[in-house]
């Protein structure tokens, strides 16, 4: 038993000395502009490399918080690594010490794949980081020692146990504090945000006549909105920390096959005619039922209307959205040129301008495809190219090349599990089938008819509709199921499929309890 106690004293005076050398990294990333923070650097390194499946399964697990968890689990995996280092660092201190070199190495290779990265900083912020943690490693496990008694038998005196808590515990809640000032210094020392208004356009409606049919007291009750507020918007991405553009310095280049390159700045891009609309978005990992789906109202100017300033070329059939953070999209150039839909460089989301959460200073929205081979955020390139040349960021990780938006719909009251009393109630949904609309929505109760629900007016095809059924619930348990049919008639599949590679597949139901 007093061997085990050792073994977690040694253990502790590892994890604290990683934890430690973590810190420092994230304080001095912070404190100092070109030196990248080793933790988001290895995070973004293994995204990068991450095996098919790996994003279905953080995002299903996490949903948007699968950026936050996946840190945590990294700063776990590092501090169970620093408590096998404790106990190594007792008899081999120098092997132990080579290990943290080791690992601190390798978040320095990872920093600089950052644009921003300088690379003597961040050879200096690594040789702090080593020597910091070493030198923690080696007081901590030399006060985690049990020293021989006078007798022979090995004890340890109470004042050096509370040494190693005292001092052990000091520098972990320290190292927490300096991890996150460093992390919130990080986030306020990038470039700031130009300020300025969106480019002003001609607005549609707000909502057709009857858009809002229906939804007043629903959607008090848990209907999802029409337009969803830009902070309860969805986001899904691979960046995990907020690119901040300056939109004075920030340029949008069309290359590749086109006739000649364009190079646009903001003010030269909002010069161009300004269109707005309302389009509906949906994330390609999103489940059936889930909430990794949205519509706003996007102001901008159209996508063809740059292309055509480049010129296209014939033989393009792929173009390719890249982010500021080099994140790649590519979508079919038949798709983009069609004109029955109207795919924008956005600049503007609900009347303001775009949140650098959603892209700011500027991304597209497509209508009708998914947004991993379409909405890039934080744009800086597009680039004409082909297929069976380039690869978007996520088709060799096993999603689908192409990706149109399936037809889904979703029941938002009530929940699943709800019990209430019998008699008339409202099930309420939306539905959605970009760009093709939406033409019926049908709800069964457990095994009966299919029952049409009542629909909102739709602002467009692109865009998602609310729908509302009057149950006449009786007591018992009950399972409401709920499919759409598009604007093309065709009715939403009951064959269940996971979100690889092309999108989630089937019916949503919610089981109740009508008392």
């Amino acid at each position: 038993m007093r061997w085990f106690g050792e073994v977690a004293r040694l253990g502790f005076a590892g994890s604290v000395a990683v934890a430690v050398a973590l810190a420092t990294g994230e304080l001095l990333a912070g404190l100092l502009s070109g030196v990248p923070s080793p933790l988001l650097a290895v995070a973004q390194f293994i995204i990068d490399v991450q095996p098919p499946g790996a994003k279905e399964l953080a995002v299903a697990l996490f949903g948007t918080a699968d950026k936050i968890a996946f840190q945590v689990l990294i700063v776990v995996v590092a501090l169970v690594i620093g408590a096998l280092l404790g106990r190594l660092a007792d008899r081999r201190p120098t092997p132990a010490a080579a290990v943290i070199m080791a690992f601190v190495a390798a978040g320095f290779l990872a920093s600089l794949r950052d644009a921003s990265a300088s690379l003597t900083l961040a050879a200096a912020a690594a040789g702090i980081e080593a020597v910091v943690g070493i030198s923690v490693l080696r007081r901590l496990v030399d006060l985690a020692r049990a020293p021989a008694s006078a007798d022979g038998r090995s004890g340890m005196p109470d004042w050096r146990r509370r040494s190693l808590l005292q001092a052990g515990g000091a520098l972990a809640i320290g190292s927490f504090i300096a991890g996150a000032a460093g992390r919130y210094l990080l986030e306020g020392q990038r470039t700031p945000v130009a300020a300025g208004a969106p480019p002003t356009a001609p607005r549609p409606a707000e909502l057709p006549a009857g858009a809002d049919i229906a939804t007043t007291d629903l959607t008090a009750a848990g209907l999802t909105p029409i337009v969803v507020p830009n902070d309860d918007f969805y986001r899904i991405d691979t960046a995990l920390v907020v690119p901040n553009v300056d939109r004075d310095q920030w340029t949008l280049r069309v290359s590749g096959l086109v006739g000649r390159e364009v190079i646009l700045t903001f003010d030269q891009l909002v010069a161009l005619p300004v269109i707005e609309q309302y389009v509906t978005i949906a994330c390609v990992s999103n489940e059936v039922g889930g909430d990794l789906v949205g519509n706003a109202r996007w102001t901008g100017v159209a996508l063809r209307d740059v292309l055509e300033m480049a010129g296209v070329q014939p033989v393009a059939d792929q173009l390719v959205g890249r982010s500021v953070d080099g994140f790649t999209a590519g979508m079919p150039v038949e798709w983009v040129m069609d004109e029955s839909r109207v795919p924008m460089i956005a600049v503007a989301m609900n009347g303001e301008p775009l949140p650098r959460a959603h892209g700011y200073p500027a991304r597209l929205i497509v209508p009708g495809l998914y947004g991993y081979v379409s909405a890039t955020k934080w744009l800086s390139d597009l680039e004409l190219t082909r297929f069976d040349q380039f690869e978007g960021f996520w088709v060799p990780r096993g999603w689908a090349v192409r990706a149109p938006v399936l037809t889904q719909s979703r029941i938002d009251v009530p929940r699943q599990g709800n019990r209430f009393p019998a008699g008339r109630v409202a099930i309420a949904g939306v539905a959605w089938a970009p760009d093709r609309g939406i033409e019926a929505v049908e709800v069964r109760i457990d095994d009966g008819p299919w029952q049409r629900a009542t629909l909102s007016s739709p602002i467009s095809k692109a865009t998602w509709i609310q729908w509302l059924y009057a149950w006449d619930a009786t007591p018992g348990s009950h399972r409401i199921e709920v499919r759409s049919t598009d604007g093309t008639g065709e009715v939403q599949t009951d064959a269940q499929s996971a979100p690889a590679p092309d999108g989630a597949r089937g019916h949503h139901s919610i089981q109740v309890t009508v008392t």
